[in-house]
C-alpha cells in the first residue's frame, strides 16, 4: 500500500529529454577514465555499511527478530566509481564534462534558479542484470547534511519523513545512458507521484539523457541483458567490475581473484549520472554558503526520535543512534512510505 506521504515525492518539473548528452569524443574519455581506474565496487558496497541501512533506504522494513545479511538483501550486479565530488573533478581530462555549461543552463532553467554549482559527478555500469530493485529515491542533502558527513540512510530517511523540507537543497541531474542492447535496459519513473503511470525511457540509448530532479521522484532500472546471464555465479559484497585485460572492449566481474562473468562491450550498459545544487537566488547561495539556517544530525537524529514517541512507536534511544542497527531498523519501518507497485512488465521480462 502506497502511503500519503508518498504521493509528496514528484520533480519540481517533468523530466525533459535530450539527444547527444555527450560529444562522441567525451563520451570516449569517459569510458577510457572508468577502464584505466578501475576495476569497481558494487553501488552497495560503495554507499552502506550493513544491510539494515539498505533497508532503510527502500521502503522495507525488517520483520521482528530477523537478523539480515547481504544474502538476504540480493547482491544486484550494479556497480558504481565516482568522476567527481564536492565541486572538483577527479580526473582532469574530464573537466569539460563536469564543468558543462550546456548540463548548467538546463538545470538552471528546470528549477527557475539564478545559480548551479556541479557536484555529483559518478556512473554506474553492469552487465546483464535483474531488474534495479523497487522504485526508489536517489540521495537527498540538506543544509548542513550532505552525503560527506552523513550516512546515505539517514539522509534519505529524512526526506521520506517530510519533516526536514526548511533545509532540503534544491537539486538537478542529467542522466545519460550508453547502452546498446536491446533486451531491457530503461529507465522507469514515475514524475506524476506513485500512484500514476510511469514513464519509460526505453533502451536502445546511445547517449540519450534526462534532466530531472530523482531525490523527489520514484524511479528504477530496467532488467538489463539475456535472463539467464542477469544473476552471475559466486558473487558477493566485494565482487569488482572492470576492463577485461584479454579483451580490448570487453569486462569482467570477479571476486577474490576469480572471474564471475565476461561482459562484451555491446552488453554493457553505462549510466553517467551529474548533477548540481540549485540556488534561487544571492540570498539562497548565502544561506548555504554562510551557514546561517543549517541543520545537523543530531538536531535530526532527534527530531525523528520525537516525531517516533508522538507516533508511539516504542523503542530504546540508542547511544549511538548513527551506527545502531537495531535502531536504523527501527526507523526504517516507522518511515516506510511504501512506493509505485505498478510496475510494468516489460521492465522484468525479456523482451526484443
Amino acid at each position: 500500500m502506497i502511503h500519503q506521504l508518498a504521493e509528496n515525492f514528484r520533480p519540481v518539473s517533468a523530466p525533459q529529454l535530450i539527444d547527444d548528452a555527450y560529444s562522441p569524443e567525451q563520451h570516449a574519455r569517459l569510458l577510457k577514465v572508468v577502464r584505466d581506474n578501475g576495476p569497481w565496487p558494487l553501488i552497495l558496497a560503495e554507499n552502506f555499511k550493513t544491510p539494515e541501512e539498505v533497508i532503510a533506504t527502500t521502503s522495507g522494513s525488517i520483520p521482528p527478530g530477523v537478523k539480515f545479511t547481504w544474502e538476504m538483501i540480493g547482491l544486484n550486479p550494479v556497480f558504481r566509481g565516482y568522476l567527481g565530488r564536492g565541486g572538483v573533478c577527479l580526473y582532469p581530462e574530464l573537466e569539460d564534462c563536469y564543468y558543462n555549461p550546456r548540463f548548467l543552463e538546463l538545470v538552471r532553467k528546470y528549477w527557475g534558479c539564478q545559480y548551479a554549482e556541479p557536484e555529483t559527478f559518478l556512473f554506474n555500469i553492469q552487465g546483464p542484470t535483474p531488474i534495479g530493485g523497487p522504485p526508489h529515491l536517489d540521495g537527498t542533502v540538506f543544509r548542513g547534511m550532505t552525503m560527506d558527513n552523513n550516512p546515505l540512510w539517514l539522509l534519505l530517511t529524512m526526506a521520506k519523513s517530510c519533516l526536514f523540507d526548511r533545509w532540503r537543497s534544491k537539486k538537478g541531474q542529467v542522466f545519460a545512458w550508453y547502452y546498446q542492447g536491446r533486451i531491457g535496459g530503461g529507465f522507469n519513473c514515475w514524475p506524476n507521484g506513485p500512484s500514476a503511470a510511469p514513464l519509460q525511457i526505453n533502451a536502445p540509448m546511445w547517449g540519450k539523457a534526462v534532466v530531472v530532479e530523482n531525490e523527489m521522484m520514484f524511479h528504477h532500472g530496467q532488467a538489463t541483458g539475456p535472463v539467464g546471464q542477469r544473476t552471475p555465479q559466486g558473487m558477493d559484497i566485494t565482487t569488482t567490475f572492470g576492463a577485461d585485460p584479454q579483451d580490448a572492449t570487453g569486462w569482467q566481474l570477479e571476486t577474490f581473484g576469480q572471474v564471475n562473468q565476461k561482459v562484451a562491450g555491446k552488453d554493457m550498459r553505462f549510466l553517467v549520472h551529474w548533477g548540481a545544487r540549485l540556488f534561487s537566488d544571492m540570498a539562497d547561495l548565502k544561506r548555504t554558503y554562510e551557514h546561517t539556517d543549517d541543520i545537523t544530525a543530531d538536531t535530526a537524529i532527534g527530531m525523528l526520535i520525537d516525531n517516533m514517541k508522538k507516533r508511539g512507536i516504542a523503542f530504546e534511544v540508542p547511544t549511538d543512534p548513527l551506527h545502531d542497527n537495531a535502531f536504523v531498523g527501527i526507523v526504517a519501518q516507522a518511515y516506510d512510505i511504501g512506493g509505485p507497485t505498478n510496475i510494468p512488465a516489460d521492465a522484468m521480462d525479456e523482451v526484443a
